[in-house]
């Protein structure tokens, strides 16, 4: 059983912790999301029997949809089954500790950082030279594992910021000229919340910190602290550091202020939850929304210029900071299941990135795929990051990956910034800072011995 059981020890002790997850991050319990099997017996195609069956456990729970009718379409064609399950969100990990001992294991399943490819590197083939990995336009968003195997490869990249309304941005008074550092980020945003009464409309949708939320700042907004370290040392990670300095707290601490002080809910209120900050931006209640790609679709219909800004918090030269880009959506094949349904899983891979249909379904609800034959994105927030690259922008790279023990850490940086939100003293700061510096030695110890 390899290391499942040491994995099952892990995850219990993270359930017991009630720790956040990633951007998939909620409460809800750990069984997967209905799931469909698209077909029993394979059929034949050009001339030959279909072999082999795909079991696809999904990661991302707003594909679902999208990913149950691809199955469909895929076994009409192909007669080759395949079965879609959908972890519940913020419950991938203990899900696919579940099924990977199975009879029936997954075929395809995510490994998305460092720490999976620790975890469950030995569960996945050797990617390189396949065909599905000659599809890829990019080797950016790829993971190895020690002795330089391909474990995994991107199926899709996203990015991360503030989403604004340009037209409340206009509707105040201001203009999204002024959106460029944090100095005006701060004065947009205060004087949207003093006269909210007036406007109709807030600053900042809700930051709630339930497990639904919590990671757009525990994961996302953490990233730009580490990230500054990153260009302070004058290299990007590599592998997770034993420690880090805590030298951009600061920072960090200025643009979360800003959320949750000039926002349509009172700080308090944030440790339990239950607001809806896409809803808050979508009816125009909001003007701005920390979030990122994966809700241009989501928005997009109800604010369709709706645009996204860097996480200004008052670097120095900010000015020519981009967003925040890179993906934990990474595609690993089973090495312990039949090879007739790792090829079968291959072929039905390269299918989803290739295929005009298939690719385009795709593309539409993930933004952008990182392979030579899919379509251009669609999504409007991936095409800003885009325009800040070529403006001469850094991108902030996504150094939050790194993250050492991550459900464990992100639990203790909840647990502080709930302390502070509820009393935003000196020493309920300094608590925070405690969580994120000494916390990430901590967790780092507690992984790697």
């Amino acid at each position: 059983m390899k290391k499942i059981l040491a994995i099952i020890l892990a995850m219990t002790m993270v359930m017991a912790l009630v720790a956040c997850g990633g951007n998939n991050s909620s409460d809800s319990a750990s069984a997967p999301a209905e799931s469909t099997d698209t077909g029993a017996a394979p059929a034949e195609e050009s001339g030959s029997a279909a072999s082999g069956s795909v079991y696809w456990l999904n990661f991302k729970p707003e594909l679902d949809e999208t990913a149950q009718k691809l199955a469909g379409m895929y076994t009409e064609k192909t007669g080759v089954p395949v079965k879609v399950v959908t972890a519940a969100s913020g419950t991938y990990q203990q899900t696919l500790t579940a099924e990977i001992d199975k009879s029936n294991p997954p075929t395809l399943f995510v490994i998305g950082n460092s720490a999976g490819v620790k975890d469950w590197g030995e569960y996945a083939m050797d990617l390189t030279g396949t065909a599905i990995a000659n599809e890829l336009n990019t080797d950016a968003y790829n993971l190895y594992d020690e002795d330089g195997r391909l474990v995994s490869i991107g199926y899709c990249y996203e990015c991360y910021g503030i989403i604004v309304n340009p037209d409340l941005i206009e509707k105040a008074g201001h203009s999204m000229d002024e959106l460029k550092n944090f100095e005006g980020l701060k004065a947009v945003a205060e004087d949207i919340h003093a006269r909210a009464a007036e406007l109709g409309f807030d600053a900042f949708s809700a930051s709630d910190m339930d497990d639904s939320s919590s990671w757009r700042f525990t994961g996302h907004m953490a990233n730009l602290e580490y990230v500054y370290e990153e260009r302070e040392a004058g290299a990007v990670w590599t592998e997770c550091p034993a420690t880090i300095t805590g030298n951009y707290m600061d920072n960090y601490k200025n643009l979360f202020d800003l959320c949750i002080n000039n926002s349509t809910v009172e700080p308090s209120t944030l440790a339990t939850g239950g607001h809806d900050a896409e809803n808050e931006f979508k009816t125009g209640k909001a003007a701005f929304f920390v979030n990122g790609s994966w809700e241009y679709a989501a928005v997009s219909g109800d604010v369709p210029n709706a645009t996204m800004i860097p996480y200004y918090c008052g670097v120095a030269g900010e000015e020519k900071a981009g967003l925040n880009c890179g993906t934990e959506n990474c595609w690993a094949v089973n090495a312990d299941v039949s090879a007739e349904d790792q090829q079968a899983t291959i072929d039905f891979m390269v299918w989803l990135v290739s295929d005009p249909e298939a690719a385009e379904l795709m593309v539409e609800q993930l933004g952008i795929l990182p392979y030579k034959n899919a379509p251009a994105s669609t999504n409007g927030f991936l095409n800003d990051a885009a325009r800040y690259t070529a403006d001469g922008c850094y991108v902030m790279d996504w150094a939050t990956n790194y993250q050492p023990n991550v459900d464990t850490y992100r639990a203790g940086l909840v647990a502080a910034l709930n302390q502070y939100c509820a009393d935003q003293s000196d020493a309920n700061w300094d608590a925070v800072k405690t969580a994120f510096v000494d916390g990430w030695a901590a967790q780092y110890k507690a992984a790697n011995g």
